[in-house]
């Protein structure tokens, strides 16, 4: 994902998650069970890129919670990965025939996690790629004066095809903080993702 994703984290214990993701540029909410997740997810001002569902929680388990979302066409698209404890391959089919996009088995090392994180999120970012592209124009509403010469340097080598990693290293800053410019350049452009910034800069020429 290339802005700042936003994480419902729903887990009756979810001090680790809610300490550590926000750490590696994520944005997080908490529900400790899954009434609360519904409740949250039922507020008009919250929008979610992804939902970190733990299995095993009070009030509502996580098997419930994901049917709730997928028979909610407002909630339906979010993808969910399933955070459980139970291993045996029937219950995880289950799981992924209900809708879950991806699982992870506890106990789990955050690499593996946030690995499967960006995967998800890569992939519902290209299912929208090639009608997002057709539907870009310049918004009279961009901010185009705006960019700080940082912000169009990084603008320029995400144009070049670099990832995040790459232009943290290129600028000698922390894969965070790159995240933290795009996001200001998505505001700016008044755009959602770092193809429609680039499209923008190109047909201004910004960026060739």
């Amino acid at each position: 994902m290339d802005g700042i994703a936003s994480i419902l984290v729903v887990d009756d214990n979810p001090k680790f998650l809610s300490d550590a993701l926000p750490m590696y540029g994520y944005s997080v909410t908490v529900a400790t069970d899954g009434l609360e997740a519904l409740n949250i997810l039922g507020q008009q001002d919250k929008k979610f890129d992804l939902i970190l569902l733990d299995v095993m929680m009070p009030n509502m388990d996580g098997w419930d919670t994901l049917k709730a979302i997928r028979n909610n066409k407002k909630l339906g698209y979010i993808p969910v990965i399933m955070i459980t404890a139970v291993s045996e391959d029937q219950k995880v089919v289950s799981g992924l025939k209900i809708g879950a996009d991806d699982y992870i088995v506890k106990p789990f090392i955050l690499p593996n996690l946030l690995a499967r994180i960006e995967a998800v999120l890569r992939r519902c970012q290209w299912q929208n790629e090639s009608i997002q592209k057709k539907s870009v124009s310049l918004n009279k509403d961009a901010n185009i004066d705006a960019l700080t010469p940082k912000e169009k340097e990084v603008l320029e080598l995400v144009a070049k095809g670099a990832s995040n990693q790459q232009i943290a290293d290129k600028l000698c800053v922390r894969d965070v903080t790159v995240k933290t410019h795009l996001n200001s350049i998505f505001k700016k452009l008044k755009v959602t993702n770092r193809t429609q910034a680039v499209l923008i800069a190109m047909q201004i020429n910004l960026v060739k």
